[in-house]
């Protein structure tokens, strides 16, 4: 029997040429510019839908997969392993139920071989250039996603024990979290007896802030962004008070919209933020500390008096915390334990609050209760003459007539 025919439909303009899915026995097949970068969340600022993104990531986070799908690109590349094993990450999964094609190739040097820009192919699990094979991996389908993810799931008492210790390895050198010693500078911004909304990067950020619409409307909330928590704030509508950080996230245009800026430096006095924003010609204050920038946010608005704070984005459960996967994490777990009280998740504020009507509603209300007020003395045969006496006499008294 004769083999079948396979007509392939010419790619559109500006999208990687993908011969198939997967599906029906077919192999995929990708062709675009390759945009290479090893921090992924500079990497999407860059991404188009017609490249192939590569990255070295271990352990794909949530955030990074949310925003490799948001950019529309079809193929990534990672030279890193996307799920280790160490704990359920929920990156790879996120990205191989959007469609994503997702190639893992450990360990080869392709930002060595390849320039950003320079077109590739991927055909299944080869990256190709030219016709030349540069790195064969694995592709992480959806049921090899799903099998690893379950299998990391049953190792997740490792994950814990591990966190556990690290925690308790910092808990000396970060003990000042706890015992409240963390000296800050004079800022601009009042929090004393205020709601702070702590806006970071993070799990459906965007989603939150637009449920909390009517919660910053109403309430009015300092607005204190986390790096590149201000350019949410502003595609949200809004202006923060405050962007805490090493700046490495916002953008230009985030970082001079007048804010106050706060650049969160080692305990050294190492601020890596301190050199982009001097080229800027932006003015900021520094705060040394050894938490993460989130952590810095949250503190700054206990010590100076918030009533509350209201954490978009933050990490609220062990895959989120395990996520960031670095030793700081531990200060997160410390300040949690710090502010405690006073710490909201943004999505128990959306079930708990309920918005007021507004001043929109209000006025066209007044504004109706008027219009009839005046209609219905303008037709009225007994109401006309008396608001006429009684204007005549408001006239006498005030001396008018």
């Amino acid at each position: 029997m004769a083999a079948p025919r396979i007509t392939r439909r010419a790619p559109r303009s500006g999208a990687p040429r993908a011969s198939a899915n997967g599906r029906n026995g077919r192999v995929p097949e990708f062709e675009g510019p390759a945009k290479l970068g090893k921090r992924t969340k500079r990497l999407v600022k860059r991404l188009e839908a017609g490249d192939i993104a590569i990255v070295d990531h271990e352990d794909i986070d949530r955030v990074s997969a949310d925003d490799l799908v948001a950019c529309g690109v079809r193929c990534v590349i990672n030279v890193a392993h996307s799920s280790s094993g160490n704990y359920p990450n929920s990156g790879p999964l996120t990205m191989a139920q959007a469609g994503l094609h997702l190639l893992d190739v450990p360990g080869a040097d392709l930002f060595e071989q390849l320039k950003d820009g320079e077109t590739v192919r991927v055909v299944g699990n080869r990256v190709m250039r030219r016709g030349e094979t540069l790195a064969e991996g694995n592709v992480q389908d959806l049921e090899t996603v799903r099998r690893a993810h379950e299998q990391a799931r049953r190792r997740i008492g490792e994950a814990i024990e591990s966190f556990a210790e690290n925690t308790m390895e910092h808990i000396r050198e970060e003990g000042d979290l706890l015992a409240g010693r963390l000296e800050l500078p004079d800022f601009d911004t009042r929090f004393r007896d205020r709601p702070a909304l702590v806006v970071v990067r993070g799990v459906d950020h965007q989603k939150d802030l637009r449920i909390l619409r009517p919660y910053v409307r109403d309430v009015r909330p300092v607005l204190v962004a986390v790096d590149g928590g201000a350019d949410a704030i502003l595609e949200a509508g809004f202006k923060p008070d405050m962007i805490v950080g090493d700046m490495d996230s916002a953008t230009d245009a985030a970082l001079s919209c007048g804010a106050e800026l706060v650049v969160h430096a080692y305990p050294d006095g190492r601020a890596p933020g301190r050199e982009r924003l001097d080229s800027l010609g932006l003015s900021y204050k520094l705060v040394p500390a050894p938490a993460t920038s989130e952590d810095v946010a949250m503190l700054i608005a206990a010590e100076k008096g918030a009533e509350l704070i209201v954490a978009v984005g933050s990490h609220f459960n062990l895959v989120e915390f395990l996520e960031k996967n670095r030793a700081g994490m531990s200060s997160t777990f410390l300040t949690r334990l710090r502010i405690g009280e006073i710490l909201v998740d943004a999505k128990g504020v959306s079930r708990l609050y309920r918005p007021s009507a507004g001043r929109g509603p209000l006025l066209i209300l007044v504004g109706a209760a008027i219009v009839a007020l005046v209609v219905i003395i303008a037709f009225s045969q007994n109401l006309g003459p008396l608001f006429d006496l009684l204007w005549l006499k408001l006239q006498i008294l005030l001396g008018l007539k």
